[in-house]
């Protein structure tokens, strides 16, 4: 068995100290006397390209993505279907949003041994015209809203929560809606939107929950279609939208579980994949059920145990 660790230089920005990242790996591999490559990425999609150079040698592969959702992104559409390759996450960006899901639990991503002594099962990942993710693929004001948080998450007294808040706000300025033909398993509909999303994991941009049940083990994924709205009515749903109380405005959110969406337009448009951009005119999304092979680390549970467990307390 080979373990690879994916590390992303520029993800978390400043915030996060990724010397100490690496000597953390290379202490804790040394320490366990396992065989083990550290790669540093050099640009967009670097990390996809070295995982699948990996994977198609054949023998057993641990890939371990230390970076932000769009590295573990990135490390996922490499693995797609090679059942030699198993991807896991050792959360080093700014939102880490992935593995917020497993709540409690999502501390033993933080650890490496755990992550190492980890057991792999087959996930549900997310194909978007042919790209690959884990988590969230949306367009619309949310899309934008991620896509540029990068730019200014690295802004001295920013830091990275702040930089949401920053790119909503200048975001929801520059203007919400959009004209799209959204296709979904139930039909289709033309029309200004506000955003549409489609959920494989929980969390996205920094925190927001906008569904509490997806899990990436159902086969299905959570799909939120937001309709036109003023900033008034925006500012009032947003709170709702980020807590996964959408069918409290069903008057303006529309929930849908399905394996595939359409979405289209004249123009190019904006896709958020994991919070990487896509710019096409037409985003062709769908399921993969059991696409790739995850790790979870030592002890941590399925996502469909602890959503059945909080709606037991609920």
């Amino acid at each position: 068995m080979r373990h690879l660790f994916i590390v992303n230089p520029v993800a978390g920005g400043k915030h996060t100290d990724k010397q100490a990242v690496r000597e953390k790996i290379r202490a804790v591999m040394a320490e366990r006397g396992e065989d083990f490559e550290l790669y540093e990425t050099v640009g967009v999609m670097d990390a996809a390209e070295k995982v699948k150079r990996e994977a198609i040698k054949g023998d057993e592969l641990r890939v371990y993505a230390c970076g932000g959702d769009g590295t573990l992104s990135e490390c996922a559409h490499g693995a797609a279907g090679f059942r030699n390759c198993a991807v896991t996450h050792y959360p080093c960006g700014t939102g880490n949003d992935f593995v917020r899901m497993f709540g409690p639990d999502a501390a033993l991503f933080s650890d490496l041994d755990a992550l190492v002594e980890g057991t792999a099962s087959p996930m549900d990942i997310i194909d978007v015209n042919g790209r690959k993710c884990f988590n969230i693929a949306s367009v619309g004001i949310d899309a934008r809203v991620g896509i540029d948080v990068h730019k200014y998450s690295s802004l001295p007294l920013i830091g990275g929560a702040g930089g949401y808040v920053l790119s909503l706000v200048i975001n929801v300025i520059k203007g919400i809606n959009r004209h799209f033909t959204v296709t979904t398993d139930q039909g289709s509909a033309e029309g200004k939107f506000a955003l549409i999303a489609a959920c494989n994991g929980q969390y996205y941009g920094g925190g927001f929950n906008p569904t509490r049940t997806a899990t990436p083990e159902d086969g299905v994924l959570d799909m939120l279609i937001v309709k036109k709205v003023s900033r008034l009515t925006l500012a009032r749903l947003l709170k709702y939208y980020a807590s996964g109380r959408y069918a409290e405005y069903p008057e303006y959110i529309r929930y849908e579980a399905g394996r595939h969406l359409k979405i289209e337009d004249e123009r190019e448009f904006s896709v958020s994949i994991d919070g990487e951009a896509m710019y096409t005119r037409c985003a062709v999304i769908k399921l993969i059920p059991g696409g790739v092979n995850f790790i979870y680390p030592k002890g941590c549970r399925r996502v469909s145990e602890i959503v059945n467990l909080n709606t037991v307390r609920a």
